[in-house]
This record gives C-alpha cells, structure tokens and sequence, in this order.
C-alpha cells in the first residue's frame, strides 16, 4: 500500500464520483462510474452483488481507479492502480455509515430511497487498496 498525501488527498476526499476499472474473463476492461468514500488510506465502493464489477474482482483482484479532471487543459487527474477485495457491507458497518453519510442527500433526492433500502440493494462492499498512484 502506498501513502497517498497532499493534493491528491483532498481530490479523492472532495470528488463525489470515480471510475474502477475490472477487467472480464475474456480479458476486456470494464469502466464504472461509482460512488465512493475515502478514509485516507483505501477507498471503499459498495455494488449491487451480481454486478459485473464484482465477478470480475472475483476473478482478477486487480483494478485501476481515477477520478475526472478538473476542466482546465487535462490537469488534475489522478489515476491508480489497486489491489481490490470484497467485504460484505454487514462486515464494514464504520465504513457503510461513512459512505452512506456522504451520499445521503442524493439518496434521499435523487433516488427517492433511504440510505437502508440503498444499503440493502447495494450490499457487496469492495475496499481499494492503493498500489501505485499517478497524479498531475
């Protein structure tokens, strides 16, 4: 795991939104925009259980992260590549709640749901371990 600081840090704890990218059993990358928390080591996603991402960690635990730019000429794009593992959202309850706080407005509005019934949908949690970062 590597340490991740500085501007870098703020980005991912400011961004609402991020792109995981699984790669398929036949070997084709897989992009998804998701939601996600980050406690200042790893990120944390959670994921419909039968999502393609999730059999896709299931079989190659590899996975690269990044967030969009910030608008101006390319800068502010920050890239990693991680080592990802499921974690039941029963088994991560500080992590869930973390999550859950920070996306409860859209939720709420943008769902028409509660944090519980998202909770209960979403129930697969993938935790993101940082192996190498690229940021400019």
């Amino acid at each position: 795991m590597i340490t991740i600081s500085g501007d870098s840090s703020s980005r991912l704890r400011a961004a609402d939104f991020g792109w995981i990218t699984t790669v398929r059993r036949d070997g084709q990358p897989q992009s998804s925009y998701v939601w996600f928390h980050f406690d200042g080591d790893t990120i944390f996603v959670i994921s419909q259980p039968r999502a393609g991402k999730i059999k896709n960690i299931v079989s190659n635990s590899l996975v690269s992260f990044h967030l969009d730019g910030d608008g101006t000429l390319g800068n502010g794009v920050l890239t990693m590549e991680c080592r990802a593992q499921l974690a039941p959202v029963s088994d991560t309850p500080e992590r869930l709640t973390a999550y859950l706080s920070k996306y409860e407005s859209r939720i709420r509005d943008a769902l028409q749901s509660t944090p519980s019934r998202y909770a209960d949908e979403f129930s697969e949690g993938v935790i993101l371990t940082p192996l190498a970062i690229r940021a400019w």
